[in-house]
């Protein structure tokens, strides 16, 4: 990886750093658990809120309306403007079926 410094001494790399949260995202037709990739120092919101057709989930679990697991799959791209609300996952469990 190479590091390019500014005048200022900040530095860029190629790879942009994240942390993965566990997440809920509802569309207007599936549940999906997984993980949302996020910029340090950001929120969920802030993700959401970014000007891309989609939002990447890794580990995701889309679910039927009982919560049954209908297909697992380690990257999906949702659409942004099907998703009708997101939170994080507070049992912190991602893309794991119950």
């Amino acid at each position: 990886m190479s590091f390019e410094y500014d005048e200022k001494g900040k530095f860029f790399t190629e790879k942009v750093s994240k942390t993965a949260v566990p997440s809920l995202v509802q569309t207007t037709t599936h549940l999906i658990r997984g993980y949302v990739h996020i910029r340090p120092n950001e929120r969920l919101k802030d993700e959401l809120d970014r000007d891309e057709l989609f939002l990447a989930m890794t580990n995701a679990s889309i679910l039927n309306a009982d919560g049954q697991e209908i297909h697992h799959t380690n990257f999906l791209a949702v659409r942004r403007n099907q998703i009708v609300w997101a939170m994080p996952d507070e049992a912190g469990k991602g893309g794991e079926s119950k």
